[in-house]
């Protein structure tokens, strides 16, 4: 019986888990490279909301966001890689490549 209990609390636990887990990643933007740009250029974000750059081009990239308030430097992304920042504090945030320093992503942090 007690055994019972314990598999129905560990689904139960699972099952919360996984729902806390889905809720997150649906906050969880896409922001894609191509064309040796980010698409798209300009995203308005919550603090704490996560963006995953995903390399959809032929070249490689490298992301930085260097301000005041947060810093972030990604080693070389090869085409199909995805690269995770997530954003903890509120501001506007200029989100570069090292390797093609005319892709600008502007992120506005609420």
């Amino acid at each position: 019986m007690r055994f019972g209990r314990f598999v129905r609390t560990a689904f139960a636990a699972a099952a919360l888990a996984a729902a806390v887990a889905s809720s997150h990643a649906a906050d969880d933007l896409t922001i894609i490279q191509n064309h040796r740009s980010f698409q798209p250029s300009e995203i308005t974000i919550q603090q704490g909301q996560t963006l995953h750059f995903e390399n959809d081009d032929e070249f490689i990239h490298q992301i930085y966001v260097d301000s005041d308030q947060m810093s972030f430097d990604s080693a070389e992304q090869p085409p199909g890689e995805t690269i995770t920042i997530t954003f903890p504090k509120a501001g506007t945030f200029n989100v570069r490549c090292h390797i093609h320093p005319k892709m600008l992503l502007v992120v506005h942090v609420k």
